[in-house]
């Protein structure tokens, strides 16, 4: 299996909240990431491409290979912050 997701990766909980609410209000996914991810990813608007399971922390990997596609999900707490995943699909 394959799956493709873009992610936001920031310091505190508080502020994916806030950009979480943004995105429910209509807010561009791809300009909030280039705008506030800490990831280097953000340059590519939060775009992590393509991955098999295991390519990430764990916690990334059951956002992106069990839970629904298209959808923003978290704040997702892992070693490096916390991320808003969204799956863009998975094959």
């Amino acid at each position: 299996m394959k799956a493709a997701a873009c992610h936001i990766l920031v310091k505190t909980k508080e502020q994916a909240e806030q950009l979480k609410r943004e995105l429910e209000k209509g807010a561009n996914f791809q300009q909030l990431a280039k705008k506030h991810s800490i990831c280097s990813s953000a340059k590519r608007g939060g775009d992590l491409g393509e991955f098999g399971p295991g390519k990430m922390v764990k916690a990334f990997d059951n956002v992106v290979f069990k839970k629904a596609i298209l959808t923003v999900h978290g704040p997702v707490k892992t070693k490096f912050g916390f991320h808003l995943i969204k799956t863009l699909y998975r094959s």
